[in-house]
């Protein structure tokens, strides 16, 4: 069976910093595009940050810029470790697995999803 599951949500206070995981399992993330989003409540779904599957080039929401950074930390696991967190980062976090070889940013690209982590910001 085909999941990725993802973990490291929580409570992270103003400025604080939370790392997620995103694990697989069934099949290697080596080929697939592994996007970030968030989703707030009575909010659309959001791309955060993808890395792509050909150079791990990399794409950040103008509101994460230099805040964020997404990697590969083995075959099977992508990392987003989150800095200098900002009350509207809150929401819930998916990571997201899409066979594409560039950096989609649309959650309609995206055919793999894990069920979400809860991260909540705040003193």
């Amino acid at each position: 069976q085909l999941q990725l599951v993802e973990s490291g949500g929580g409570l992270g206070q103003p400025g604080g910093s939370l790392r997620l995981s995103c694990a697989a399992s069934g099949f290697t993330l080596d080929d697939y595009a592994i996007g970030w989003f968030r989703q707030a409540p009575g909010k659309e779904r959001e791309v955060v940050s993808v890395i792509s599957s050909s150079d791990d080039s990399t794409y950040y929401a103008d509101s994460v810029k230099g805040r964020f950074t997404i990697s590969r930390r083995n075959a099977t696991t992508v990392w987003l470790q989150m800095n200098s967190l900002e009350p509207e980062d809150a929401g819930v976090y998916y990571c997201a697995a899409a066979y594409l070889h560039h950096l989609p940013e649309k959650p309609i690209d995206y055919y793999y999803w894990g069920q979400g982590t809860q991260v909540t910001v705040s003193s």
